[in-house]
């Protein structure tokens, strides 16, 4: 007979690790599946100083380490594997992954979401060298410097709006004429006094030595290229939720992101969305942390109105 989790958490990132942390302090067996490493997209953070407790600030992967070892040393597991497949339909939920198939009587799912990218050559080697997803994490890095924002949504000017407050000059780069993103920020950031904007225009690449140095614009409308010089650019394009193994199981919205409330709960009992792959309006780590302990909350709940399945009955079911 296979073994059966009382939470399988699909995700080592801060809501993955938060969840396995509350879920083994409350006596349940909990297992971590990640396909990399600790921390999720915060590990690839250089330095986080928005996280409470941490007073000089952390890198994103110091952090994440550290949030596995604190959830180990209450007896959660690591497996590092991909996730392939999954069933949800029954009472005790199947994840088959590249080190064999999991069972659990409730599965988190905290897989995250990752920035949308620009698809431009370079994009992945400057990460973190000039190239940016994410203003509040890396925004003061370049506190007095020229700085691009690349989008048109709210995201986008929400980011601006942010930077324009830290760096000397920020320069908003739309392919359109006009920016998408509501009133509410849309009139804030015209008045922005350092903030130019530089419609009709996309990037084409990337100018750099060992760090960015600029961008390579195209006009949308003439075909003219132009050279900006920036120390750093913020790509706001949007973000794509991991969710493409649960298409068809559980209920997401039209961006892909799997339908959940404060409560984390989705459309599967016994099955709870952690962190950025939910429905919500901030995607933060603090945010994410926070989605964990809620999860491990109501997955006690359930389980406390489902534990009459034992493991010799379960696969009957």
């Amino acid at each position: 007979m296979e073994h059966i989790y009382d939470m399988v958490i699909i995700g080592g990132g801060p809501g993955g690790y938060t969840a396995a942390l509350y879920a083994a302090r409350s006596g349940l067996e909990v297992v971590v599946l990640e396909k990399l490493s600790a921390g999720g997209q915060m590990a690839l953070t250089t330095q986080v100083d928005n996280y409470p407790g941490f007073d000089e600030g952390i890198d994103g992967f110091t952090l994440g380490e550290k949030m596995q070892a604190q959830a180990e040393r209450f007896g959660a597991k690591t497996e590092y594997a991909e996730v392939f497949r999954t069933d949800f339909q029954r009472k005790i939920k199947e994840i088959e992954t590249s080190q064999g198939v999991f069972y659990g009587r409730t599965v988190v799912i905290a897989s995250g979401a990752g920035p949308r990218k620009l698809g431009i050559a370079g994009e992945k080697e400057l990460t973190g060298r000039g190239v940016n997803y994410c203003a509040a994490c890396d925004g003061m890095f370049y506190k007095g410097k020229t700085v691009a924002v690349v989008g048109g949504g709210n995201s986008a000017a929400e980011d601006a709006l942010l930077l324009a407050r830290i760096c000397e000059k920020v320069v908003v780069i739309h392919r359109r004429e006009t920016l998408r993103a509501e009133k509410v920020y849309h009139d804030p950031l015209i008045r922005m006094k350092n903030v130019e904007f530089c419609w009709n225009s996309t990037v084409k690449e990337f100018l750099h030595r060992e760090k960015l140095t600029g961008l390579r614009l195209e006009n949308g409308k003439t075909g003219e290229e132009t050279d900006l010089p920036v120390e750093g650019v913020f790509i706001s394009v949007g973000r794509t939720p991991v969710t493409e193994l649960f298409k068809g199981q559980l209920e997401m919205d039209a961006g892909g992101y799997l339908i959940a409330d404060e409560t984390t709960r989705t459309s599967q009992p016994g099955v709870f969305a952690a962190g950025d792959v939910r429905t919500k309006q901030v995607r933060q780590i603090v945010t994410a942390a926070a989605d964990g302990a809620v999860a491990v909350h109501y997955a006690e709940e359930y389980l406390a109105g489902k534990r009459a399945c034992s493991n010799a009955s379960v696969f009957r079911v």
